[in-house]
């Protein structure tokens, strides 16, 4: 009989041949999810970004302590009054149709990131011009000094500053490009992707890569496969099984019930490849009802139990979740216990359901997003609408994929219009470990990320971190963020998940420090 794991296997052989002393060397990859957008500017989704970084090269990067370094700067000078940026692009840098990169391009694609990304945003409030006065020089003059521009234009996450010509980042940032040409070391090959089934990316070879060792998002990005082939397998036992049969090299995301029967394979590494790991959030709509009702939100917190959150989501295994977890990535410098012990005390479900009375909850319908191809999301999210279901809530649970939620999500309509009450995801860990680049405590309504709450004291503190002298007066500010964000509610913590990677140990050079990156991987 042929199952439909063997056909899956079977099928997914076709597409490539393990590769061979005359073949292409071929790296076979099973992505976290299916690659529903194409935008890194448009997409917060983590897969969105992954592909990104294969296709975009960024002006700077971080290593892997978390410093930034020039990328496709050569370097930068900042006025003495720090309001004037002055970036040299490095020679030598093209695009995948070989045109060279040029200033006006980074202008334009830093232009249109600005309009999306958190940190972005600042920029776009800060920048009196931002100008190419010849093709290699950028020009960034500020309203005030943000000595973090550097940092805010290197980091890999949500929203990344990916670097497009400039017919294609002139593309209105709230709409998705239709025309991936990237400046990275992988091409992606449009004419070949599959939504649901491949995609497939090309050593891009005019791409010219740092002289520097590889560190995490600096230095070289020199890559040792012709052609990178990510294979679709929302199922997770086929994963498995083909990453067993050496039919695939590398799988992101392996279910956690399938960690014992990998780990026994000594063909089969197993590794942590991100320690920041990514923290589980509970999202509210605040633009509709019951979550417009900050006392609803906030009934809810004493029934959470982050523990039964992480074991449902990644498994008992104390190495790979942490709680409790407060707003910020615990183990951080920003992370602290103020106001925790409303997730940390005694946890009612009686309470939580006598606060929603309170709170005057009326049997509204709650439309509870999932995401049935993310394993770690439809956990959380299964978890988080049986309790919303034991305290008494009227919980709709509508099963999708991960690229019809990340559409459905941006739907700002009632749930009677297609919209949605709630939603349970995760954020790298290096996102949320600081106000500026922390998407879900930002309050700034309609331009903030989906559940667009509108909360002038976050906003106020956030714009209180970015002038903190020392580190010291981070921290205060950071301990007034969390005791407001559990007043207020844009989002319940849920922990910190850091799920492991399995590769075939013939991989090796895998960059730790964020997610799946492909340079510096070799086969051994």
């Amino acid at each position: 009989m042929i199952t439909r794991r063997h056909s899956a296997i079977a099928g997914a052989a076709l597409l490539a041949a393990p590769a061979t002393a005359q073949a292409p060397r071929v790296l076979r990859f099973i992505p976290q999810s299916n690659l529903a957008s194409l935008d890194p500017i448009w997409s917060t989704a983590v897969v969105v970004r992954n592909h990104g970084l294969m296709v975009w090269d960024m002006l700077y990067g971080l290593d892997a302590q978390y410093r930034v370094q020039p990328q496709m700067a050569a370097g930068h000078q900042v006025s003495a009054d720090g309001l004037t940026w002055t970036i040299r692009l490095r020679e030598g840098l093209r695009f995948h149709d070989n045109e060279p990169v040029r200033a006006r391009d980074c202008v334009a694609s830093i232009i249109r990131w600005s309009k999306r990304d958190v940190l972005g945003q600042r920029l776009d409030g800060l920048a009196e011009e931002i100008t190419a006065p010849d093709d290699s020089t950028i020009r960034i003059r500020l309203r005030r000094p943000w000595p973090g521009l550097a940092w805010a234009l290197g980091k890999p996450s949500a929203n990344m500053c990916a670097i497009m010509p400039e017919r294609i980042a002139r593309t209105d940032p709230f709409q998705q490009i239709t025309e991936v040409v990237g400046s990275g070391p992988y091409r992606f090959r449009q004419d070949q992707f599959r939504p649901g089934d491949v995609a497939v990316y090309e050593r891009f070879a005019g791409y010219n890569a740092r002289p520097e060792a590889t560190d995490f998002l600096a230095g070289s990005k020199a890559v040792h496969f012709d052609r990178v082939e990510w294979r679709i397998m929302p199922d997770p036992a086929t994963a498995g099984a083909a990453l067993q049969a050496n039919e695939a090299d590398w799988w992101e995301t392996p279910l956690p019930d399938l960690l014992p029967v990998l780990r026994r394979n000594r063909d089969i590494v197993i590794d942590v490849v991100n320690p920041a790991g990514n923290l589980g959030v509970m999202r509210f709509n605040f633009l509709h009802a019951p979550f417009d009702n900050p006392a609803v939100r906030r009934a809810l917190l004493s029934a959470i139990d982050q523990r039964a959150f992480m074991n449902a989501a990644i498994g008992t295994d104390p190495a790979l979740s942490v709680v409790p977890a407060g707003v910020f990535t615990p183990g951080t410098p920003l992370a602290n216990d103020e106001g925790l012990g409303v997730l940390t005390g005694p946890r009612s479900q009686d309470a939580a359901r006598a606060a929603l009375r309170a709170a005057g909850y009326t049997n509204q319908r709650v439309v509870m997003l999932s995401a049935t191809d993310l394993p770690v999301l439809q956990n959380l999210s299964e978890v988080a609408a049986d309790m919303l279901r034991r305290v008494g809530m009227n919980v709709d649970f509508p099963g999708m994929d991960w690229g019809t939620h990340i559409q459905r999500r941006t739907n700002r309509n009632g749930v009677e219009q297609g919209g949605w009450s709630a939603f349970c995801t995760t954020w790298e860990g290096l996102d949320v470990s600081v106000p500026g680049s922390h998407q879900p405590l930002r309050g700034h309504g309609a331009q903030a990320w989906a559940g667009w709450p509108t909360l002038p004291r976050l906003e106020a503190l956030r714009e209180e971190w970015f002038a903190a002298p020392d580190i010291a007066a981070e921290q205060r500010i950071a301990r007034g963020m969390q005791r407001v964000a559990l007043e207020e509610v844009p989002f319940i913590p849920l922990g910190l998940v850091r799920p492991p990677q399995a590769w075939r140990r013939s991989i090796t050079g895998v960059v730790k420090g964020g997610s799946a990156l492909f340079w510096g991987v070799r086969r051994v």
